[in-house]
């Protein structure tokens, strides 16, 4: 459609063609054979991008519901929160609505998490979980994964939910080899997705604690969705439309290669990241722990980032991001995951520079 306006958003990111018609296969019943052999298509090929052999859950959510599922399922005496953007800020408010004691491990945003600080809580033995925030969307920065799960392995008791939403399918991620316990993402980032589907395991700590909880609720209950995929269900009904463009981003993603869609989520970062430095403006993020799916830059430039989004929204049918809560136009934001190219990245530089000289 001409009138289309292209998503350059951190999220929900252009869908394809593909995925659209994908997804307009006929509806089958969740409960029939058609969805086991649906479900036991993807599962394998979900393990194998997780790096487990854990199963792999699917939930009819937001990533939202999961991480509150989590705090459910496993929070016995205290959580810690590593907070350092507006999404893992939001940690400590999911636990403490849901009657669990919580705790911020609070850095400003734009800072990484300091795997040192952790080990320094987690020393005091007042901690049973921690949640973390692999990239944080809001602000651009990569946290320290397998640095962070390195420190939290050394605790027996302690559990490690991670969230990569906008990570998963960008970078590497090795479920079981960093002892990760929860392992968490969405549909709508980088898997190109419409949003509505959360993906997540668990490890067998994680199952072992769940089990000994009573008020883990039904919905995002963990043993209930082990019980079910063992049969290749799902607790409840899913979102069978989503699931059908889930097995056809898996055919994308698999028929690219998985250190191919690696590379090229790398080369289109690096090329915004040149374009930044190239025009003067600056990263919010410190150097080193730069998200590879989205690109966020500090307005040190102080132009009026409102009216750049409207300049490429009717000039040239581009969406991009004016920054996310107190970073609101101070910051914006350019992704590059997904399903982007060369092509489609040039386009959005090109449509930049022409904004910006209309500034």
């Amino acid at each position: 459609m001409s009138d289309h306006i292209r998503l350059h958003i951190p999220g929900p990111v252009e869908v394809s063609p593909g995925t659209y018609e994908a997804m307009a296969a006929p509806m089958i019943g969740h409960r029939s054979k058609d969805f086991v052999k649906l479900y036991d298509d993807i599962h394998p090929r979900l393990q194998s991008l997780m790096g487990t052999e854990q199963p792999v859950f699917l939930s009819t959510s937001s990533a939202w519901g999961v991480m509150e599922g989590a705090i459910r399922n496993l929070v016995n005496k205290k959580v810690l929160c590593c907070c350092s953007g507006a999404f893992s800020d939001k940690w400590v408010e999911v636990a403490t609505r849901c009657g669990k004691n919580a705790e911020a491990l609070q850095y400003e945003w734009g800072t990484p998490v300091d795997p040192a600080d952790i080990d320094a809580k987690l020393a005091t033995g007042e901690f049973d979980v921690v949640t973390f925030i692999h990239n944080e969307t809001s602000t651009g920065v990569m946290n320290p994964l397998a640095e962070v799960a390195a420190v939290v392995k050394k605790y027996d008791d302690v559990l490690l939910v991670t969230d990569t939403v906008s990570s998963f399918t960008v970078v590497p991620i090795e479920f079981d080899k960093m002892g990760i316990d929860v392992l968490l993402t969405g549909s709508q980032k980088a898997l190109a997705l419409p949003p509505g589907l959360a993906i997540f395991s668990v490890s067998e700590a994680a199952f072992e604690r769940a089990s000994q909880m009573k008020d883990r609720g039904y919905y995002f209950d963990f043993i209930e969705f082990r019980k079910n995929q063992e049969n290749s269900m799902t607790p409840s009904t899913p979102c069978i439309a989503t699931i059908y463009g889930l097995r056809h981003q898996l055919d994308v993603i698999f028929a690219e290669g998985v250190e191919n869609r690696f590379a090229r989520h790398e080369k289109l970062n690096n090329t915004v990241h040149d374009w930044v430095r190239s025009n003067g403006f600056e990263f919010f993020a410190p150097e080193g722990f730069r998200s590879k799916s989205l690109t966020c830059l500090a307005n040190n430039k102080e132009i009026d980032v409102s009216k750049l989004q409207k300049i490429m929204r009717e000039d040239h049918h581009l969406a991009i991001d004016g920054g996310y809560g107190k970073i609101k136009g101070t910051t914006f934001r350019l992704s590059n995951m997904g399903d982007e190219t060369e092509e489609t990245i040039g386009n959005l530089l090109s449509a930049l520079d022409d904004s910006l000289a209309k500034l």
